[in-house]
Formats: structure tokens, sequence, C-alpha cells
């Protein structure tokens, strides 16, 4: 797994990019976060603009408890919120898996626990890139 300053990237070699999308689902259900939302951005450019892009996916992920917790200690922080995770294939046709580093993104709000709960969001994130 690589890391990037703002987040993790994993390559799944041999892995069909429907393939990644369900292992990637899957290990993020076994953390205890749901997709809420998905942007297919490969079917959003050929409608919009009429452009071939490769396969690339946007997944809002959502730990529910821990989204409550951090709502909690700073309102404002649904800004930051859900936890966006890429999927996308890259030049050889591999499939890539890309996770934000909550820390990074929390790191804005200056509120007292918020970089704590950041950290058990991390921990479980990097639990899911291992898991793939």
């Amino acid at each position: 797994m690589s890391d990037a300053g703002y987040g993790y990237t994993k390559t799944l070699e041999k892995t069909s990019f429907e393939d990644a999308e369900k292992r990637v689902v899957e290990a993020l259900k076994a953390e205890g976060f749901g997709v809420l939302t998905e942007i297919d951005v490969r079917a959003t450019f050929a409608k919009k603009l009429e452009v071939d892009f490769p396969p690339y996916k946007i997944l809002g992920a959502c730990n529910p408890k821990l989204a409550h917790r951090a709502l909690s200690m700073e309102p404002g922080i649904g800004l930051l919120l859900p936890c966006n995770v890429v999927l996308m294939q890259d030049a050889e046709g591999r499939s890539v898996v890309k996770i934000i580093k909550p820390q990074a993104m929390f790191q804005v709000a200056d509120t007292p626990g918020l970089g704590d709960l950041a950290g058990e969001v991390d921990a479980k994130l990097v639990r899911v890139m291992d898991a793939l």
C-alpha cells in the first residue's frame, strides 16, 4: 500500500474493476462502513462531456457511529464527510483503490478530541486497505 500525504493507495493486480468494487464494499462493511453515495465519473463524463474516460468511481463511505461522534463534537465537520474512496483503472488496466486519510482531512478543524477520533477512523480504513 503506497501512502500519499492525503490518502492511501493500493493497486489490485489481476482484479477486474467490478470485482475490486465488490471487494472494497465488503471490506468497508466489515469495518462498519456503508456506501452512502456513488459517483460514476466515467458515466458522467460520457453523458455530460461526450468524453471517454477510464473506469473511475468515487464512493462516499460512512460509519454512522463514528460520524455521529464527529458531528456531536463539531457540527460543521459534515463538510468533510463522508470519507471518500476512489476506485479507478490505471493505464495498465489494473484496479486501483485510494482512500482519504481522515487525519489529513480533519486537521482543518481545531476541536478537542477530533484528532483522536480521526485516528480511530484511520485505523479502520487502513484495515480496509489491508483486507484488499
